[in-house]
């Protein structure tokens, strides 16, 4: 048992370090249009954003922890909206970068990918994301944000163990792309609501509060952090 275990966590460390073939062009030309088929429509916009709202509530909640704020709970919602709640001090750097995460979130992620990708780690991008995943569904308090965590989790699990590296490969730039692509679209949401008048505790409000920064120059920086990510993203996606 003892040699098997000595043999089995190398093998194991040496599988998620390695690096992994590059698929072929047409396979990430697919995965662009896979994603854009999601993000685009509206109607399938409004399943696939759930993914998106995920990320954004769990950079909310990891920039929470780093900064050393206390995490008590994630809410995801049905309307493809969520709540992360923490405590700490209602001012400063720490509750400002907070703020700040949610909706750079899905973009950095997407440009974090991107970079594995590039450089061949595959199973080192899938496995990082399945315990991110793990982590966050630790501080999810409710059903529905259980369940799509779960869902969630589950795909990134069942293909990290049972797909072959071409469908890995795949799968992961179609992630990739999705989160680079669907980063982009929430910023012009935002944007949309707050022209008509609502969305007055949006993100970049809360921001204009803490920082007195106008919350339209917070905007700015949701749609530059995002087009940037997906510009330098795309690039290392489509040369790697």
């Amino acid at each position: 048992m003892d040699s098997l275990a000595a043999t089995a966590l190398p093998d194991f460390w040496d599988r998620l370090t390695g690096t992994q073939p590059d698929p072929d062009l047409w396979v990430v030309l697919a995965t662009v249009a896979a994603a854009l088929a999601v993000v685009v429509p509206h109607p399938l916009w409004r399943i696939s954003r759930n993914a998106i709202t995920i990320a954004h509530e769990g950079g909310h909640g990891l920039i929470a922890l780093l900064t050393g704020r206390q995490l008590t709970g994630i809410r995801l919602h049905s309307d493809t909206s969520g709540l992360t709640v923490s405590r700490g001090k209602p001012y400063g750097l720490g509750m400002i970068l907070t703020a700040a995460a949610g909706y750079t979130a899905p973009s950095l992620l997407g440009l974090g990918g991107a970079a594995l990708l590039a450089a061949g780690r595959i199973t080192l991008l899938l496995w990082a994301a399945t315990a991110l995943l793990l982590v966050m569904l630790l501080m999810i308090r409710n059903a529905y944000g259980v369940l799509t965590v779960v869902l969630t989790g589950g795909a990134f699990l069942l293909v990290s163990w049972l797909a072959g590296p071409q469908v890995q490969a795949a799968f992961a730039y179609a992630v990739v792309w999705f989160l680079l692509l669907g980063g982009v679209r929430p910023p012009f949401e935002l944007q949309a609501k707050r022209s008509r008048g609502g969305a007055g505790d949006s993100d970049a409000d809360q921001l204009s509060r803490l920082t007195h920064v106008p919350a339209g120059l917070w905007l700015f920086l949701f749609h530059a952090v995002s087009l940037c990510s997906l510009i330098g993203g795309g690039r290392w996606l489509l040369e790697g």
